[in-house]
């Protein structure tokens, strides 16, 4: 008996110290981990793909606003003076399995720029504020949703508040009521 407890303890540890990507269960650890690496890849994703690559010396301010507690879903600020460019970036993040079968977390980001992202919190928050009534007759049983762009947005009430989920490039994240209400809040009034 000792020696089958023994046995799988070994493998365990040796699973645990060969993995290849730390993996982590613990929510809070989750929400951390995607803040940091959002703003870590959201720099060059910024500098590549939004203000463009260039030689001369560019100056530009990146602010991680919320990260959602489930992780999947962090918000950041963006302001440049010399491009004239701001705006918000979405970084989705996502458990994926390798055909090896190592785990490893995926990630992507979605610019607004200033007058797209006020358009995209506000359309959510008066979706949720004109459904308000329909949503909240019985959590997770009652939705709504709507297309915005290349992406899909489903709402439907859970406890506290309410739940958005966010559908783009095979990416489902969850923003939840507080996350979204701090990222709406600190991106108004840091854009100004």
């Amino acid at each position: 008996m000792k020696t089958k407890l023994l046995i799988i303890i070994f493998f365990i540890s040796i699973t645990k110290s060969f993995t290849q990507v730390k993996t982590n269960d613990n929510i809070w650890f989750a929400k951390e981990f995607s803040k940091d690496i959002a703003l870590f890849n959201a720099k060059e994703f910024l500098f590549k793909n939004v203000l463009g690559s260039t030689t001369e010396v560019v100056q530009f301010e990146i602010i991680p606003l919320v990260a959602a507690s489930s992780g999947e879903l962090t918000t950041l600020l963006y302001k440049c003076e010399s491009k004239q460019k701001e705006g918000l970036i979405l970084g989705f993040f996502g458990n994926y399995w390798k055909d090896s079968g190592v785990v490893y977390q995926g990630y992507a980001f979605k610019n607004f720029e200033k007058n797209e992202a006020i358009e995209f919190l506000n359309k959510i928050q008066t979706a949720i504020e004109e459904n308000k009534k329909y949503i909240t007759q019985e959590a997770e049983n009652y939705n709504i949703f709507f297309k915005h762009n290349d992406m899909d947005v489903l709402i439907c009430s859970s406890s506290p508040g309410y739940t958005i989920r966010l559908f783009w490039n095979g990416f489902d994240s969850s923003w939840e009521k507080t996350a979204f209400d701090r990222s709406k809040r600190r991106f108004e009034k840091k854009i100004k």
